[in-house]
């Protein structure tokens, strides 16, 4: 019997019928209490809804993927790292790998990684230096127009920001997502193709810190909304996520992402355990 409520179902060309958690649409502008401020799970001040949706095996088609395009990619990296969840070995190794692998893969002059965050559904969530973290089931994308440049000035400096833009360049802001333990038996992750996501369909919500309010994007509901994941994720496998781009000239800008539950889990499926290291990429004009 499957460790569901939904009665998900696999069909037979690898794509799979699940639930993903949407907003639902409201005449005031939502927001939600960030785990800096819980010191655990987010408080949340808006309705959500479970809709069913197919969600497509990305691995056939990986080569056909670009986070410029979709707003995301599949790509084989190994670490050094043997455990994830040493800060220091973090700090000392990980964000070089990090640093080398988005420089050759995009060309970026510059990378400059900002933060990194564990989760896992286990029954603590995974441990972090502001708390715990389970997976991330609404579906969002964590920035928007206004605090995609607002978080890269906060992060590369004004100064440095501004000039980048005035000499013509270019600032992307890309996720890196690992599994630290394999293979992902639980709480996949499902990546929307940005070109399928209609503008009006991205609510910008507000992101409440103990010291500042953020924004980010919850997404509502729409038709033509197409699904993808990367099933059975190993530690040698990253997922590129775009959260904003400073050039809006038709490429991918925000991605729908979250995670959920697939149909094949059981009580005695493994937990997701997972990094995701946040970045901002440069690249001169």
């Amino acid at each position: 019997m499957l460790h569901s409520e939904n009665s998900a179902e696999i069909e037979n060309n690898g794509t799979i019928s699940a639930e993903l958690t949407y907003i639902v649409r409201q005449k005031e502008k939502p927001y939600f209490e960030s785990s800096h401020s819980t010191g655990g799970e987010p408080k949340v001040f808006f309705e959500t809804e479970k809709r069913r949706a197919n969600i497509s095996d990305m691995r056939p088609h990986v080569s056909r993927f670009s986070i410029d395009t979709n707003g995301f990619e599949l790509i084989n990296h190994e670490t050094s790292v043997d455990d994830l969840y040493n800060d220091a070995l973090i700090e000392a190794r990980y964000n070089q790998e990090l640093e080398d692998l988005l420089k050759q893969h995009t060309g970026a002059d510059k990378v400059v990684i900002f933060d990194h965050t564990r989760r896992s559904n286990n029954d603590d969530g995974a441990k972090n230096a502001d708390g715990r973290r389970g997976p991330a089931v609404r579906i969002h994308a964590d920035y928007t127009v206004k605090s995609g440049p607002q978080r890269a000035k906060d992060t590369l400096g004004e100064h440095d920001f501004n000039e980048i833009m005035a000499n013509g360049g270019r600032v992307v802001q890309v996720n890196v997502w690992r599994p630290i333990t394999g293979p992902v038996e639980s709480s996949p992750l499902a990546l929307a193709s940005a070109t399928s996501i209609p503008a009006n369909d991205l609510v910008a919500t507000d992101q409440r810190f103990p010291d500042r309010v953020g924004e980010i994007y919850q997404l509502a509901f729409g038709k033509g909304h197409e699904w993808f994941y990367a099933p059975g994720m190993m530690p040698n496998e990253v997922i590129l996520i775009k959260g904003w781009d400073s050039l809006n000239d038709g490429r991918a800008q925000f991605t729908p992402h979250g995670a959920f539950e697939h149909p094949s889990e059981t009580p005695k499926s493994k937990p997701r355990e997972s990094i995701e290291t946040r970045t901002y990429l440069v690249f001169k004009g």
